[in-house]
């Protein structure tokens, strides 16, 4: 393999790419390098993220600039705010021993007053997004007459985010005889048809990894249930002490909702998405660089630019629309000759789109069982053992070991480890202890049907009050979600669950009454605390509302006699007899709390007790 020195690079680059401490070029920038240098030619270059296309079309372009033209004689597009900032940091770097040369990234949510100011100074190379590029050509602010170097980086994915006519606007205002460079990890027709528009006779250069993925990155997939995609992402995350890694979603909103449940389960996680400022992103991608944060959670636009070396798992939360999209997020990975993992958390109706993802990418997934409790807390220990053998030695004194010796008394060696293991990892082995199975298992007579791998649980039910309504903007899947993701149990620990006005009943199977209070103890939910009661024996058995769902699919088959009518007692005149019952709605705490002369099953009477006054306000503010 040659060096950078026998590339044909200025003496400026060589030098630069040596301080960066990069001695031997990948293959695309092996291959691309010369022919761009040699051979100036329009060319298309395909090869994987995280294999140095940055490096491939950068020195080039900046071995053809005239540093004593104060004009923009080259174009970068990209797609994205971090992939442009990414894209000019790294020039800069490679330009450091170039006197003279100004590279200026222009984007969206950064001040255009300022990036006009720098424009006019003179520039040689501007490193832009579509939109922002075109409102700068707009105010007359950008002349692109000169440019001699138009490169399109990440082309399929701005197509996919819809820039082809932007694009089109840009490349009208570029001189016809300019060099047209396009890179991509993938050739979608979309790519495909830009090459045959804007470039002649282009020289095609591609390495291992633009249409497959690395070898060093392990491909995984686990098939879990809808409802319990979020436990499974947690268990995952636990069963790798060391991991640090990349949680991608399909929205914005959905990026933000499992951002806010890690953090609130104790994760250092942040989201990374459109809906944040500038400032915002920036300081995201800070803390997740300096491994403040462990998990980012993160959209396919808003991930394109991160350039981390030592990832060392994506995550997908779901399967991504396209194929092409599983590529640049698993590429996330397994970079700088590191291996990395990639796992997808599908459903079992996606086997068919699983295997067409394997197809696109000639690559086999293997099939992963989320893992059990005891996997979890089996890792988790040895992954303690080992911080304790390889931590950083820390001469303790004499005095204050012999202090702490005859502080511990005559504790033999079992019961010291035993309190040690306990003080660090008390709440996991609380969490992992009777950890439900979330997998689902292959029928052996038909090997892509799913079919649940769980037992049903058994157990005593009981019924618990919640104040929380449908004015609290809840329904019975949010009051399920909301149950298993507290308690940490699969839905099948949950039994009926009816909804009232403002407040509901919840049963669970077969959990003990101390779980379910203590995992909502000073819970709150949008920002009002929750009150969480255990109900009387026979309290909201005669109750008419709304169900998940499950309590009416299993009937009296599955709980015997602990089966309930369905609203039976809101038919004709049984509704107002049924009505005066006190204790058919709520526990005797609640009526203690909120009877004044009046019905405790009315919703009058909660709003003119305390609670129901703030919630009344509250809802009137909605």
């Amino acid at each position: 393999m040659a060096n950078f020195t026998e590339l044909g690079l200025r003496e400026e680059l060589v030098s630069a790419v040596n301080d960066l401490g990069f001695t031997q070029p990948t293959p695309i920038q092996e291959q691309a390098i010369p022919l761009l240098i040699t051979t100036p030619a329009d060319l298309v270059g395909l090869a994987r993220t995280g294999t140095g296309k940055t490096a491939a079309f950068g020195l080039p372009l900046l071995n053809f600039i005239d540093v004593n033209a104060k004009i923009p004689q080259a174009l970068v597009l990209c797609p994205t705010r971090e992939l442009c900032m990414q894209i000019s940091e790294d020039l800069k770097s490679f330009a450091k021993h170039m006197r003279g040369v100004y590279i200026l990234p222009v984007y969206g949510g950064s001040s255009i007053s300022m990036q006009i100011k720098d424009l006019k100074r003179g520039v040689q190379v501007v490193v832009g997004t579509p939109g922002r590029l075109i409102d700068l050509i707009e105010r007359g602010a950008l002349k692109l007459g000169e440019v001699q170097t138009v490169v399109l980086d990440e082309a399929d994915e701005m197509l996919n985010m819809g820039f082809r006519d932007d694009i089109d606007t840009i490349l009208a205002e570029t001189p016809a005889e300019k060099k047209t460079w396009l890179f991509s990890a993938t050739m979608p027709e979309g790519v495909a048809r830009i090459a045959r528009k804007y470039m002649h006779d282009p020289v095609n250069v591609s390495v291992k990894g633009a249409h497959e993925t690395d070898g060093q990155i392990d491909h995984i997939y686990c098939v879990v249930n809808a409802r319990e995609r979020y436990q499974s992402l947690r268990r995952v995350i636990d069963a790798h002490p060391d991991i640090y890694g990349i949680v991608f979603c399909r929205t914005k909103a959905e990026t933000q909702e499992v951002a806010d449940h890690l953090i609130r389960d104790g994760y250092t996680a942040d989201a990374l998405h459109g809906d944040l400022s500038q400032a915002q992103r920036d300081f995201v991608m800070k803390r997740f660089r300096h491994r403040t944060i462990r998990m980012l959670v993160a959209t396919d636009v808003a991930a394109r630019g991160i350039d981390v070396d030592d990832i060392t798992h994506v995550l997908h939360y779901q399967l991504p629309d396209e194929p092409e999209s599983y590529t640049h997020r698993s590429g996330r990975t397994g970079r700088a000759g590191k291996s990395g993992v990639s796992i997808l958390f599908i459903h079992a109706r996606e086997m068919g789109r699983l295997r067409e993802t394997e197809r696109r990418i000639n690559k086999k997934f293997a099939y992963m069982p989320v893992p059990s409790g005891v996997d979890v807390l089996k890792n988790q220990v040895l992954s303690f053992a080992n911080r304790i053998r390889e931590g950083a030695d820390v001469s303790v004194p004499h005095e204050y070991l012999s202090l702490f010796n005859q502080a511990l008394g005559e504790m033999d060696t079992d019961a010291l480890l035993q309190k040690i293991i306990s003080f660090s990892l008390k709440d996991l082995f609380s969490k992992y202890e009777n950890a439900p199975d979330l997998n689902a298992a292959v029928r052996p007579d038909k090997p892509e049907k799913f079919t649940r791998h769980e037992e049903r649980p058994t157990g005593e039910v009981r019924t618990f009050f919640f104040s929380l309504g449908r004015m609290d903007n809840v329904d019975p899947g949010v009051l399920l979600r909301i149950c298993c993701d507290r308690m940490n149990v699969s839905k099948r620990a949950i039994g009926r669950i009816d909804l009232k006005h403002n407040f509901s009943f919840i049963q669970t199977i077969g959990l003990p009454s101390a779980k379910v209070l203590d995992a909502f103890k000073n819970f709150s939910y949008q920002g009002r605390k929750v009150r969480v009661n255990e109900a009387e024996n026979g309290e909201g058995e005669r109750r008419g509302g709304e169900s998940s769902g499950w309590g009416e699919k299993r009937g009296r088959k599955d709980y015997g006699e602990r089966s309930f009518p369905v609203k039976k007692e809101f038919r004709g005149k049984e509704k107002s007899s049924f009505t005066k019952q006190k204790s058919d709605f709520a526990p005797k705490k609640f009526h203690d709390d909120t009877k004044k002369n009046h019905d405790a099953d009315s919703w009058q009477s909660l709003m003119k007790s305390e609670e129901g006054s703030d919630r009344k306000k509250k809802f009137k503010k909605k």
